[in-house]
């Protein structure tokens, strides 16, 4: 079993009457990408903070490569890197010499550094802008910058939260990409995003918090197998006839049908074969249709299911 990189016990954080975090406990393994979502207001951003050490917090303990986390753990702090969704890079340095200056927080030796930046530079695909400014560069690549900065220094935990904001589809798949090539390289990853199919493509293990508290945590197949839905059948119909639709409803794993503009929706929870035993009774009542869907739960089901609100609506905080 893979050593525990972070962990989180019992935190709690108050602002006077709001309780920020509940006794969140969250572990995580060395080698994950680890996706932390929460709704927002759950407690997300001030759970990094208190991690990194930014925020003092009224209970609990924090551990980072097995070693209680301070705001003068300087030592821990330096195998950390932290790429927020706010681009924070200087203006008035060319992107060469802004991933040297930040990489130069941490690592000293020059030629060593020199040798980081430029890892940082091709990593990111940057070799036809470091002599651009920041003003220049296109969202996307303005997003690399970013990333590059925060992980020149090589850490071996990486924070990203939602590096992927307002950026174009190749850009987004470039930067999902360099993710996991960090983590394969061996880096731990904490990443939050509002984008679930982000998620679902990249993370190892996913911890839904809400009201500063975890309520579910596992892989993205685990935390599906904890909701009622189990899988949502679509089929293209003229009309419903209600001897069709109670006999369907009679199914044994069929908990919901509804029907919309020629579409007939039937949620299923369990069972192996719900397509075909929806499909049988349509041949045997002579009943035409069109095209059919059959879909299984996405991580947006889940987190709907779960904290009773759309993630796609809200920003991750």
């Amino acid at each position: 079993m893979s050593d525990t990189i972070v962990k989180i016990e019992n935190l709690v954080k108050r602002y006077k009457e709001l309780t920020a975090l509940d006794h969140l406990n969250i572990e995580i393994r060395e080698g994950e990408i680890f996706g932390l979502l929460g709704p927002n207001g759950s407690g997300k951003t001030t759970a990094i903070n208190c991690l990194l050490s930014l925020l003092n917090y009224d209970k609990g303990n924090i551990e980072i490569f097995g070693k209680k986390m301070t705001p003068t753990s300087y030592d821990i702090k330096q195998q950390i890197g932290v790429i927020m969704q706010d681009v924070a890079v200087l203006e008035e340095l060319t992107v060469f010499e802004n991933i040297d200056f930040f990489c130069g927080l941490y690592i000293k030796d020059k030629k060593k550094r020199k040798q980081y930046v430029q890892d940082a530079i091709e990593f990111t695909g940057l070799e036809d802008f470091v002599k651009f400014y920041p003003k220049k560069l296109s969202g996307g690549l303005l997003r690399r910058l970013n990333i590059a900065c925060g992980i020149a220094h090589k850490p071996r935990l990486i924070i990203l939260d939602e590096p992927t904001v307002a950026v174009d589809p190749q850009s987004r798949n470039r930067i999902l990409e360099g993710i996991q090539e960090l983590n394969h390289n061996g880096a731990t990853i904490i990443y939050t995003s509002h984008y679930m199919e982000e998620v679902e493509q990249i993370c190892t293990r996913i911890a839904i918090i809400d009201k500063g508290t975890n309520i579910a945590i596992g892989t993205k197949d685990e935390l599906k197998k904890m909701i009622h839905n189990t899988e949502t059948i679509t089929i293209e119909i003229t009309e419903p006839d209600s001897r069709i639709l109670s006999k369907i409803n009679s199914l044994k794993h069929v908990y919901n049908t509804a029907f919309s503009d020629g579409l007939l929706t039937v949620k299923c929870s369990g069972g192996a074969h719900n397509l075909i035993d929806v499909l049988a009774i349509f041949k045997e009542n002579d009943i035409s249709f069109g095209r059919v869907y059959s879909e299984l739960p996405t991580l947006n089901d889940v987190f709907l299911e779960i904290t009773g609100k759309e993630m796609r609506d809200t920003e991750v905080q």
